[in-house]
């Protein structure tokens, strides 16, 4: 890519389980980067937005969504910063157990980067995740998404 800034990366899941084969699956790749995680949709705008606790945080080069999300679902996550003139940009990977095609439908209508659906496999799971984070950071070229707070 040849900047070499760490990719600031924003996963957005409740399920523990899956926070912690994520990280994992990050540290394994041995990747310059910085994964920041919130367990629902209402944290996950405030981080967004740089909100309260998140006054601080990094805007996201890239953010892994899960869709299914207490206090604001990951379709309407999706929405919000899609329909932000200040977060549109940011690449938005849907990272869920989901396989149903009228998610796959409706989070491409809604402007997602990628649909991913988790693999039940663990070896597979960290495989996936490995291979979105080398795409993302090796890859594709990102915009930088810092802006003034």
């Amino acid at each position: 890519m040849g900047d070499c800034r760490p990719i600031e990366v924003l996963l957005v899941e409740d399920d523990q389980g899956d926070v912690l084969i994520t990280q994992e699956a990050f540290a394994l790749n041995k990747v310059r980067n910085r994964l920041h995680v919130v367990s629902d949709g209402e944290q996950a705008m405030a981080f967004l937005r740089r909100e309260g606790p998140y006054a601080e945080a990094p805007t996201p080069d890239l953010v892994l969504l899960d869709l299914n999300l207490p206090r604001k679902s990951g379709m309407e996550v999706l929405g919000e910063v899609k329909a932000d003139p200040l977060l549109r940009t940011i690449p938005v990977v849907i990272l869920t157990t989901s396989e149903a095609e009228e998610d796959v439908i409706r989070s491409y209508r809604m402007h997602a980067n990628a649909y991913v659906a988790k693999p039940v496999d663990f070896g597979q799971f960290i495989r996936v995740v490995r291979q979105i984070d080398n795409f993302f950071v090796t890859v594709v070229k990102l915009p930088h998404q810092g802006r003034q707070p």
